[in-house]
């Protein structure tokens, strides 16, 4: 095995992050295999396009010939697996990309991963890992007083995103304990901070409130969500991957549960001290309920004493610290948002939101 790592879905809002953090912090190569979707996008990785150890592949997981070439040729000590599609109102309107992508693509990236690893040379077999990122939404939906997800709760997935995660979840298990490919899985919190695609709530949220547009809200506005900044995110990763033990899952949380309707005045709230206020007043008068997404869960909540005890990793962040660095970074790069705000994100943006019935 070389110094390398392939990560996939590395042009996307985690998966970016995560790079530049690797680059930033550790000596081995990034190979990162993107298929460059709406939601991947090469500019947030432009500050290491000259880095001779990051290098860009656009392709699809779901290519095996694709994936054996790069594993064959970079030979990498790690697999991180991003890729995937994420976005639950899409999920409900095309869940097949969902299937296709999350499932078979994850089965696709599995499958040539062991061939590759069972290649190696006793030593690398050893060193070798496959960690796939995962999201708290297989375990369905708590109720108020409900404890938070620890990883022995059961699945119980309510969208087409949440099932087709959970479906690449039990592959990753079957692998590890079928073929002993030595593979990490982490379930996340809902994540927030630069590059993240605006069709997600912050994101979108910060944008309305600057440009003083609606600021559709779901429902009652309290469903409740932990939130975890990214770039804590990435390094409960990195510590994953260094000391995780063989097939394990780690839960990763934010300790930042919130409910969607105080997230959105807060970001009114900074949104008003940092760019001024509007001519017509606080930003909170912007915010308009809409009729809610079907099944939406209305809570999750993240046990992250596992992690916190064996890898001792915590968040550094506290939601108001992160939400405020997020909220900045947003007004101080004008020209990424103008960039990935497409005619085919402003179609979604109208049928997801504009043309939902007010409440």
């Amino acid at each position: 095995m070389r110094d390398s790592i392939l990560v996939t879905g590395g042009a996307g809002f985690i998966g970016s992050n995560f790079v530049l953090s690797w680059l930033a912090g550790e000596s081995a190569s990034v190979v990162n295999l993107d298929l460059l979707t709406y939601a991947g996008n090469p500019a947030s990785l432009a500050s290491v396009d000259g880095d001779p150890r990051y290098r860009l592949v656009r392709g699809d997981i779901d290519d095996a010939n694709l994936v054996r070439s790069l594993l064959r040729d970079h030979r990498p000590r790690a697999i991180v697996h991003f890729a995937a599609e994420s976005h639950v109102d899409r999920s409900i309107a095309s869940p097949d990309a969902f299937i296709r992508t999350n499932v078979h693509g994850t089965f696709v990236l599995l499958d040539q991963a062991r061939a590759y690893w069972s290649e190696l040379t006793e030593a690398d077999r050893r060193n070798f890992r496959f960690l796939h990122v995962s999201t708290d939404e297989v375990y369905g939906s708590l109720g108020p007083a409900d404890p938070a997800f620890s990883e022995t709760t059961p699945y119980a997935p309510n969208s087409p995103y949440a099932a087709s995660k959970a479906g690449s979840d039990h592959l990753v298990r079957a692998y590890q304990h079928t073929f002993g490919l030595p593979t990490l899985t982490t379930n996340c919190s809902n994540n927030y901070g630069p590059y993240q695609f605006p069709e997600k709530l912050i994101p979108l949220m910060i944008l309305n409130a600057l440009e003083g547009k609606p600021l559709p809200v779901y429902g009652d506005g309290k469903n409740v969500r932990d939130w975890l900044f990214v770039e804590d995110h990435c390094s409960a990763i990195g510590a994953v991957l260094a000391g995780g033990r063989v097939g394990a899952t780690y839960n990763i949380g934010g300790a930042s549960e919130r409910a969607n309707l105080d997230v959105v005045t807060l970001v009114c709230d900074l949104v008003d001290e940092m760019a001024g206020p509007l001519a017509s007043g606080p930003r909170r008068k912007l915010i308009t309920f809409v009729a809610d997404r079907p099944g939406h869960d209305r809570r999750y909540a993240i046990d992250a004493t596992k992690i916190s005890g064996e890898l001792g990793w915590k968040p550094a962040q506290q939601f108001e610290s992160g939400l405020r660095k997020t909220v900045r970074w947003y007004l101080d790069h004008p020209d990424w948002v103008r960039d990935v705000r497409t005619g085919a994100y402003l179609e979604w943006i109208a049928k997801n939101y504009t043309e939902r019935t007010t409440l």
